[in-house]
């Protein structure tokens, strides 16, 4: 009976202490008994992230979804308590901004936490760190779709105005030939003033000869003057006074004459209200014509060379590296020219694997990288970069599938690091063949290249 007993006891302990070592196990696997603070983020669309969600600390597996508080109102947001380990508290900043990314391109969500600035305190626990909300496809599909048929309305009306606009040119043009042309031939008063140097002589010269019958009008009325005082001293009664006034009305005619003729003359060739004469407003005129007319070709000059010159990837008829296939890639003489700058890496001077058995860039493969991008530093420019995937896979998919997870994990890299736009830096998965011409049979790692775009 005690042997009964102490066989159940053993037994019993046993089981105990595989229970508590099976409890511990998958505690510490999912990291139950680690240190842990948590922070909040916020979401107009979580894109179909669950409770339970991973979390990843500038790509470093780091925690979890543990909560997902519904909006109270349409004009509300998600906000989502996350669980982090402590580890990574040292990199987790105010300023850090968290965003919701895809495994791969169709694979499962999951937050994406990056790593904040030096400047910027830790995030304290209870947190709400700033928030970037994803990129849809669908929504990008939408949007591409609207630019094109705007673009596509924009250059019919674009055409519409233009063609009108040259219309309008041709006929300010046609009437300002019209106009030098009439002018030059002397017609018109301003043509008979610029050609007929006669009939400027003749003006001068009347305006002289006013001149001088107002003088002698006003001694003549002096004269009458006289006279009249002689007559009145002499007291010749009503005809001295008839003589007198008939002197006064002529004079006054003659005056009044006088003016009208210097009125009109100045009127003629006066200033206008801007206080300038009539042949330097003809001149001006005729220079702003001259001007207009070189303005107009210098623009027609402009409107036949700015046309759609929208970078390398336009001139050369392809806008993504995805209309090329490998062949065509690897035969295509601009990706081969020697005078390329490349950067080659071998897969264990850049990768790692990650806690999942994934490849991911190591610390040094970032170092490594980082040196490679501060040489192009001076280089770097309207010359895109392409990053080459390359892998010695045993089977032609394996190949395909690691050469393109490896030029996006470099890729990822620089345009965060660098903050480089999306276009700017694109990738081309080559399986384990690099381009001819490029001095290397098997390839096993990743290139940067910077394309040499005035190469052609």
């Amino acid at each position: 009976m005690q042997k009964r007993n102490l066989t159940v006891g053993i037994f019993l302990v046993a089981g105990v202490a595989l229970f508590t070592l099976g409890l511990f196990l998958i505690g510490s696997q999912h990291k139950v008994f680690a240190r842990h603070f948590e922070v909040y983020a916020e979401f107009a669309d979580i894109h179909g992230l669950t409770k339970g969600g991973k979390v990843r600390v500038a790509g470093l597996d780091a925690g979890e979804v543990v909560d997902i508080a519904v909006p109270r109102s349409p004009t509300a947001k998600f906000r989502l308590r996350l669980r982090l380990e402590e580890g990574v508290h040292a990199i987790v900043r105010a300023d850090s901004t968290v965003t919701i990314a895809t495994e791969g391109v169709v694979g499962d969500k999951f937050l994406l936490i990056h790593a904040g600035s030096t400047q910027a305190a830790e995030a304290a626990s209870g947190a709400t760190l700033p928030s970037k909300e994803p990129l849809d496809m669908a929504d990008l599909m939408e949007k591409s779709a609207g630019l094109l048929s705007g673009a596509g309305g924009a250059m019919k009306t674009t055409g519409q105005k233009l063609n009108e606009t040259l219309d309008t040119a041709n006929m300010t043009m046609r009437n300002a030939n019209d106009l030098i042309v009439g002018l030059k031939q002397g017609k018109g008063t301003a043509g008979m003033l610029l050609h007929d140097e006669t009939t400027a002589t003749r003006i001068r010269q009347s305006i002289e000869n006013v001149h001088q019958a107002t003088a002698s009008l006003n001694q003549t009325a002096r004269r009458a003057d006289g006279l009249v005082s002689d007559l009145q001293s002499r007291q010749l009664g009503q005809k001295a006074e008839e003589t007198i006034s008939s002197a006064r009305t002529a004079t006054q005619n003659i005056n009044a004459t006088s003016q009208r003729v210097r009125q009109t003359v100045n009127d003629a060739l006066g200033p206008d209200d801007r206080g300038v004469d009539t042949a330097t407003n003809i001149r001006q005129s005729v220079s702003n014509l001259n001007q207009a007319t070189q303005n107009m070709a210098d623009d027609m000059e402009a409107l036949k060379r700015n046309f759609f010159f929208r970078g390398f990837f336009k001139r050369r008829g392809y806008y993504s590296l995805s209309h090329l296939s490998q062949d065509q890639y690897r035969k295509d003489k601009l990706f081969s020219d020697s005078r390329n700058h490349r950067d080659w890496f071998e897969a264990g001077d850049l990768f790692q694997a990650d806690p999942n058995g994934l490849e991911a860039l190591s610390p040094e493969g970032k170092a490594h990288i980082d040196a490679a991008m501060a040489e192009l530093s001076g280089s770097l420019g309207a010359s895109p970069l392409i990053i080459e995937g390359y892998s010695a896979a045993q089977s032609p998919a394996d190949e395909l599938a690691a050469s393109r997870n490896r030029a996006i994990l470099v890729r990822d890299y620089i345009r965060r690091r660098f903050h480089f736009d999306a276009q700017d830096v694109v990738i081309e998965s080559l399986g384990n063949r690099p381009p001819a011409g490029t001095g290397k049979d098997r390839w096993d790692g990743a290139c940067i290249l910077l394309l040499q775009t005035n190469s052609r």
